[in-house]
């Protein structure tokens, strides 16, 4: 069915996306979150004028000629905003068919186990102890994540000795079997990152993210080599051949794609597929509630080599106020420290009728 229209609407931090086909079914998707009102113009200019009038059914070439098309523009922001437009086709597509989207990519609704992402490096190590056990005891998590260093920090923490304090001090509060990972968010060089791993191993600490400023792959590489627990990366990247590279060469031992800046599911099982020849496991990164989780469940359930766990925000409306209030329902509850991917069609939610007539909007048809 051909595609009739593309319709965006838009905040600072969410776009989301209603693509129309001419039967007048639709389906919503979502841009990456951060600057959306910019990837909303480019939806509009790059995106929206390749596929607009063409068949919703070939996907995949749609994807390819709009990269082709503005091969000009390689980078995030047009990947981004084919997201939405992807993301949104897959929607249609389960509603068409009464479907969930995992099911069309070949598995099943169902548990996804989670684990409680911490975003925050103000908070202090004891503040930090004490939420993640308190949500251990109050959502059944048994792995979380939380921030070391300084982002980009050039082997600076946050403040003089605050990772050589969270570290023990989370080992200790929480339960002992809990599964702990930490996010240096491209802190360290080579070196630092090594001593710091070296403290992880000795805190038992399984998974240790973007060690080393993510697009200097060789220095990551140094640290995968030397330490013996999970290294692990890949957010950033949204080129498929910087994707071949880092998996080849094992930059590092698990990979974190991010659907919405990755550029789309298909895209993203490209690098699934990757992954799963080389005997690498796929935790992808969604760090907020918005619809980024929710696609992120749904490939979960549907790839063979899907990491452990699904990524889940514990930050409140203190820090990301522009999460709450967008679905009539939310699909993110966390019961035995697991979400659930539900049989629903697309990705089985609605948007909030107030939140968008509250937002910006735009049409190309």
């Amino acid at each position: 069915m051909k595609i009739k229209s593309i319709e965006t609407f838009t905040t600072e931090f969410v776009c989301f996306v209603r693509v129309t086909t001419e039967d007048e079914l639709t389906g919503f998707g979502q841009t990456a979150p951060y600057h959306a009102d910019i990837t909303a113009r480019v939806l509009h200019r790059q995106v929206a004028r390749w596929v607009l009038h063409q068949d919703e059914k070939n996907l995949d070439q749609l994807i390819q000629t709009v990269l082709e098309k503005e091969h000009k523009f390689p980078g995030s922001y047009l990947r981004r905003a084919l997201a939405g437009f992807e993301t949104a086709i897959w929607d249609l597509r389960g509603r068409r068919e009464g479907k969930s989207v995992c099911e069309l990519l070949g598995g099943t609704p169902g548990p996804v186990r989670a684990y409680g992402s911490s975003m925050s490096r103000e908070i202090t190590p004891a503040d930090e102890a004490k939420r993640l056990s308190a949500l251990q005891d109050k959502y059944g998590f048994d792995a979380f994540k939380f921030r070391i260093g300084s982002e980009c920090g050039h082997d600076q923490d946050e403040w003089p000795g605050r990772t050589e304090e969270i570290v023990p001090l989370v080992r200790q509060t929480v339960d002992s079997c809990t599964e702990l990972l930490v996010d240096a968010n491209s802190c360290y060089s080579p070196i630092k990152a090594i001593e710091v791993g070296k403290l992880l191993e000795a805190n038992n600490i399984g998974h240790f993210e973007e060690p080393c400023p993510y697009w200097e792959y060789e220095q990551t590489k140094q640290v995968t080599k030397a330490l013996s627990i999970d290294v692990t990366g890949g957010e950033q990247d949204c080129e498929l051949q910087n994707w071949q590279r880092m998996i080849t060469e094992r930059v590092v031992d698990i990979v974190q794609p991010d659907i919405c800046y990755l550029g789309g599911m298909l895209r993203t099982l490209e690098v699934a597929k990757m992954a799963a020849a080389e005997n690498m496991p796929v935790t992808p990164h969604c760090a907020n509630l918005s619809m980024v989780t929710l696609f992120t469940m749904h490939l979960l359930r549907a790839i063979p080599n899907a990491g452990k766990y699904l990524e889940f925000s514990i930050e409140g409306p203190d820090y990301y106020p522009w999460q709450y209030d967008l679905f009539t329902t939310s699909p993110f509850q966390i019961e035995n420290g697991q979400a659930t991917v539900t049989n629903a069609p697309g990705w089985g939610v609605e948007i909030q009728q107030q939140w968008l007539e509250k937002s910006s909007y735009q049409l190309s048809s």
